[in-house]
């Protein structure tokens, strides 16, 4: 009788042990699902406003580096496999995708001229400093299509963007 009881609660325990391994091998793969979505989610915020605080501080390297992490970010929720995401969350990581890769260009090669305008609205933002000025309605686009996507993403709720305060110009009087 122990016996058998001792063969059931190890029966039990490794069970329940494959169980617990098989589950964190499907999280680890980055199966479907909402918690790895919230993940990415929590991933592009955080790329977001770091590319925000390096384009709005006119660090060009920065910057670049910033977009070439958040580049695949963007593929992979463009392409829906990994992720589950609405279709309209999807398209906005395919906007926000093909108009980072074409700030990354035109960083990379200050003669080259953009091959697209964005045509997203573009947020009430200040246009980026120097050097990044000659990118700034691009990449304000960029900014606007990520933050619509992490609506998607993250269920609303999104933080504002870091952008800094813009001083008020004073007033000259007239002579």
């Amino acid at each position: 009788m122990k016996g058998r009881i001792v063969r059931t609660i190890a029966a039990l325990a490794a069970g329940a042990m494959l169980t617990v391994t098989g589950s964190g091998v499907a999280a680890a793969e980055g199966g479907k699902g909402a918690s790895s979505t919230e993940a990415a989610g929590a991933q592009v915020l955080e790329l977001r406003d770091e590319l925000t605080r390096s384009a709005y501080a006119g660090d060009v390297g920065a910057t670049q580096d910033t977009l070439a992490r958040l580049d695949p970010m963007l593929a992979d929720l463009a392409a829906g496999e990994r992720f589950s995401i609405q279709a309209e969350a999807k398209e906005q990581a395919g906007t926000a995708h093909e108009q980072a890769k074409e700030v990354a260009r035109l960083l990379a090669d200050p003669t080259a001229t953009p091959r697209q305008a964005p045509d997203l609205p573009l947020p009430e933002i200040p246009d980026l400093p120097p050097p990044l000025d000659v990118v700034s309605n691009l990449l304000k686009s960029v900014l606007s299509a990520v933050t619509g996507l992490l609506s998607g993403l993250l269920g609303g709720g999104v933080p504002a963007l870091p952008v800094p305060e813009v001083p008020e110009v004073p007033e000259v009087p007239a002579p």
